[in-house]
């Protein structure tokens, strides 16, 4: 009966273990396939560094509480990669449109442009909390 309980245990550990590794990898492969160069020669990595960097200029003191309030839903673990995603796609509208600088509708149009369409139910749930009209944006939430 001892013998059995041990197996148990020492198959439990390793469902627990196997699971664990395959969530990490699933990660792992997706940070890879981010530093991969596309053809163009630059990662999708390389592409946010870039439009961060070269937008950095760009961001007021406003824009920059106001991104914060924008990932704050996201797991602190997932938040700062979030963060930076975001404010690359936000860096990239500003620039193209030649924005002096980076306002609240650039940080609307960049969190819709670089997450998934399912978080815009998150976006409208926040941005309808604050008290701030979406309609103006909902033409980019159905693309």
């Amino acid at each position: 009966m001892p013998s059995n309980i041990f197996m148990d245990s020492v198959m439990v550990w390793a469902v627990i273990l196997l699971t664990c590794m395959v969530i990490g990898g699933y990660f792992m492969i997706r940070k890879f396939l981010k530093v991969l160069p596309k053809t163009d020669g630059r990662s999708k990595l390389d592409w946010q560094n870039h439009w961060v960097e070269a937008s950095r200029h760009l961001w007021t003191d406003e824009s920059k509480a106001f991104l914060d309030k924008l990932v704050k839903p996201v797991p602190g673990p997932f938040r700062d990669i979030a963060k930076h995603s975001i404010a690359a796609e936000i860096g990239k509208i500003a620039l193209e449109a030649r924005a002096p600088e980076v306002t609240r509708d650039h940080c609307i149009k960049g969190y819709i442009s670089a997450t998934p369409k399912r978080d815009n139910k998150f976006l409208i749930a926040f941005l309808n909390k604050n008290q701030i009209d979406y309609k103006p944006y909902e033409h980019l939430m159905q693309k």
